[in-house]
């Protein structure tokens, strides 16, 4: 209120200072003419009282004028075209800047928005229908197990995971509301992902160590199995020898913990940054630095908190806070 007031006077400040003036030159000719003072002092105090009384009813205007103008600050997106009555010409010219910069943003956002469907929708079917050929090839690998075969088996699987991993990529992005909440099994939503990685987990030779749980979740099936696959993903891939391990504590955190390489100090402010690749990614040359940047907007969208430890040379150990939150309804 005190800020408000002090930019209200500085608004007024010439108005007051020719008030001011005014008084002055008064107050000289009276005294050059040697008239008495006393009319002079009363009108120069109605002068002020009056002048006060205006400023005060001002205010009383400036300030509510003011609350609206803030209210639909509030709302802008929706209400920038309904904003009060202009009191002069200034206020006009500068609504009417204000409607034709929001009739184009308007038409800037549908245009972008319609863009970005066309987009998700395009490169959904294309997903769709690149998963076909990817079948072909993997039914004609199994035809005969080969050294070969199985080495082309892997890379073929790298790329369906990098397929998903792009219409993941545009789906997370987008306004799509593609989350189904429920609760589920922890334990078979594990498995699943297990299973998928199963083939890698045997061609790396690493150990795999599980725990069964019976606790439930309250999530999104398709996207925490997504979540925990990235994971694995990154665990099979930095790790040359030794094992990976994933458990869940009393308190439904989550842990995927491998023997790998580690992750550098220095990096781990940033590993959740997109695009961020990291001493490992530049060491393995094929890293997009978007594995991780993914599972962290999965984890915001499905509410769940996550957060790395890791050394160097020892392996790393992700963390998923599967812990419901309570609401408070207001």
């Amino acid at each position: 209120m005190i800020r408000l007031l002090g930019t209200y006077l500085s608004e007024k400040k010439y108005g007051i200072l020719l008030f001011a003036v005014v008084l002055t030159i008064f107050g000289l000719v009276y005294q050059l003419y040697e008239v008495v003072w006393e009319p002079f002092v009363y009108a120069a105090v109605l002068s002020f009282l009056m002048g006060l009384l205006y400023l005060l009813a001002g205010f009383a205007h400036y300030f509510s004028r003011h609350q609206k103008r803030q209210q639909a600050l509030a709302s802008i997106e929706q209400s920038w075209n309904q904003m009060e009555q202009p009191r002069d010409r200034a206020e006009a010219d500068y609504q009417q800047m204000i409607d034709r910069l929001g009739r184009r943003c308007t038409e800037l956002t549908t245009s972008f928005q319609t863009e970005r469907q066309e987009s998700l929708d395009y490169y959904t079917t294309w997903v769709h229908q690149i998963k076909t050929p990817i079948a072909v090839m993997r039914m004609i690998l199994k035809g005969e197990d080969t050294e070969t075969n199985r080495e082309l088996l892997a890379e073929l699987f790298r790329v369906e995971q990098y397929v998903e991993m792009v219409l993941s990529y545009i789906r997370l992005g987008s306004d799509s509301k593609d989350f189904v909440f429920q609760e589920y099994a922890l334990n078979d939503l594990i498995r699943q992902s297990i299973r998928k990685y199963a083939p890698q987990f045997i061609r790396r030779k690493i150990r795999l160590i599980y725990i069964e749980t019976d606790v439930k979740v309250l999530t999104d099936e398709k996207w925490l199995c997504f979540l925990m696959e990235q994971l694995l993903s990154n665990a099979v891939k930095y790790t040359v020898s030794g094992s990976v391990t994933i458990s869940v504590s009393q308190d439904l955190v989550l842990t995927i913990r491998d023997t790998g390489m580690g992750i550098a100090p220095e990096d781990l402010p940033r590993i959740f940054e997109k695009g961020f690749t990291g001493y490992n990614g530049r060491a393995d040359r094929k890293s997009t630095g978007l594995g991780l940047y993914l599972c962290k907007q999965t984890a915001d969208k499905l509410g769940h908190r996550i957060w790395v430890e890791s050394e160097v040379g020892k392996g790393t150990a992700v963390h998923i806070d599967l812990a419901k939150r309570k609401l408070n309804v207001k």
